[in-house]
């Protein structure tokens, strides 16, 4: 009987886990850091004549053929930022984007800092992870000093098993480099937020150009399009944005990409801008841009509300995350898209975005249309639509996890699914992607504490997470 008892209890606990994994908690951590960490941290610079002769380090080999020694010197700016800027409570209240990063505590956190290291670990919160056939990669934008490379990659066939391994820069460190003068150069990349893969293999970012001290915002080179064949890691072309279509690079967090596998040169891309509330489309074809306005791109005025890792906060982001939907048989398809501070999803046809002359159009009748509320505290940063499935993936900030909806279903709130959720655990879901396996991957970097409190060092504050997206949905409303 007493043996009875016992397989009883084991089997209830089974049960009771298996419960907790189909109702979301099916992502798997693939890493984790207290602090972040590079093979090269700035101790190993290029040198400043043109070429790579002295040594950026090889493409994909980040921790061989290093350059020669030297110092990465950032601009000795803090001090001058802290005792110029004593700013009133009511100055600090007035921060309310995510690009927004007031000053409390960061005084104290830096009395031990010498404000010329090429890198302070506690600085470095990555925000972005997209997977390619064996690299992560992860992006490091430049919202403090101290930040050795903002583009870098886990070689997961090295690295792979390792908790906390350490950031390859990419393409390579010279290109990562921060000359200490800020002259502006088109070799060179400033700072990342997100990543994309295309069909056509290839790497798309934008550099924003530009580097987000606190109070101290620094345009050091136009905004630009990045496009690298991830085959050989060369840079295929590099687009600067225009000043006519956006004064700052501040508000593109993300882009993309419109392609067909077999007109790689015809892409578009669609680049949000949470600053200026406008949707950018840029034809690799034509090297040429243009810009939408629409109120559907302004945040919620009830959905900037927050309360993430113990933090309660006002953000006013706009248009955030795009994702594409599968090609209808004229060869377009839905965008969907939807602004940080908001719980609604929008869609318009991809055929709207991709003529110019729609972007000069005052009215745009019902070209953009709301498809819904996803429900109470459901903002989203990004999302993504998987091309076999069909269902799109949340990355829910408010939620601390992910979430779906089936288009194949009606949207509304009752068909939106929660897949794992864990206020402890996953505190900001910053990204989230799904790589050419079928597998979703996610980063969570604690970005409101970073901002708002102070990280502590002696825990993990930033993961990786990773699952098929069928695993994902099992037992959820999303499951075809």
């Amino acid at each position: 009987m007493k043996f009875k008892n016992i397989c009883l209890l084991i089997l209830l606990v089974f049960t009771l886990n298996v419960v907790h994994f189909a109702n979301g908690d099916g992502m798997i951590e693939v890493f984790g850091w207290k602090q972040m960490d590079f093979y090269n941290r700035g101790d190993r610079v290029p040198n400043e004549n043109g070429n790579r002769g002295g040594g950026g380090g090889a493409v994909g080999d980040g921790h061989k053929n290093r350059p020669p020694s030297g110092t990465i010197v950032f601009p000795d700016q803090l001090h001058g930022l802290l005792d110029g800027d004593k700013r009133s409570k009511r100055a600090a209240d007035t921060r309310i984007t995510s690009r927004d990063d007031p000053l409390l505590n960061i005084e104290s956190r830096f009395q031990n800092v010498d404000t010329k290291d090429s890198y302070i670990p506690y600085n470095n919160v990555p925000m972005g992870a997209t997977h390619y056939k064996g690299r992560l990669f992860v992006t490091m934008p430049r919202r403090r000093i101290g930040i050795p490379s903002t583009l870098n990659y886990i070689d997961l066939q090295k690295d792979g098993k390792q908790y906390s391994p350490k950031l390859h820069a990419y393409p390579d460190f010279e290109t990562n480099y921060l000359n200490p003068n800020f002259p502006a150069n088109p070799k060179r990349i400033i700072s990342v937020y997100r990543t994309t893969v295309d069909a056509c293999k290839r790497l798309w970012f934008i550099d924003t150009g530009m580097l987000e001290y606190p109070d101290n915002r620094t345009q050091v080179q136009r905004p630009a399009i990045w496009v690298i064949d991830l085959s050989n890691d060369r840079v295929l072309h590099r687009y600067e944005i225009p000043e006519s279509i956006v004064e700052t690079g501040r508000g593109l967090a993300s882009i993309a990409v419109d392609v067909f596998e077999r007109a790689c040169n015809e892409a578009f891309a669609y680049i949000p801008d949470l600053l200026y509330r406008q949707l950018y489309v840029f034809s690799l074809n034509d090297n040429r841009m243009w810009a939408f306005s629409h109120n559907y791109f302004n945040f919620d005025p009830l959905g900037g509300d927050l309360q993430i890792g113990g933090q309660t906060f006002r953000w006013d982001d706009g248009i955030f995350s795009i994702t594409l939907g599968s090609y209808a048989p004229d060869g377009y398809r839905t965008v969907y898209f939807h602004p940080m501070a908001s719980n609604t999803e929008f869609e318009v046809d991809s055929s709207v975005l991709q003529n110019e002359a729609n972007a000069a159009r005052s009215d745009h009748g019902n070209d953009f249309r709301p498809l819904g509320s996803r429900g109470d505290n459901h903002q989203s940063t990004m999302h993504s639509y998987d091309q076999k499935s069909g269902i799109i993936f949340y990355a829910e900030i408010q939620r601390n996890g992910i979430g779906c909806w089936n288009t194949n279903k009606p949207f509304s709130a009752q068909n939106h699914g929660t897949v794992a959720q864990d206020a402890q655990h996953m505190i900001y879901p910053s990204d989230l992607t799904i790589d050419d396996e079928d597998n979703i991957w996610m980063m969570t970097n604690s970005m409101p504490i970073f901002i708002y409190s102070t990280l502590d060092p002696n825990v993990v504050n930033f993961r990786v997470w990773k699952q098929n997206v069928n695993e994902a949905t099992k037992n959820t409303v999303c499951a075809a």
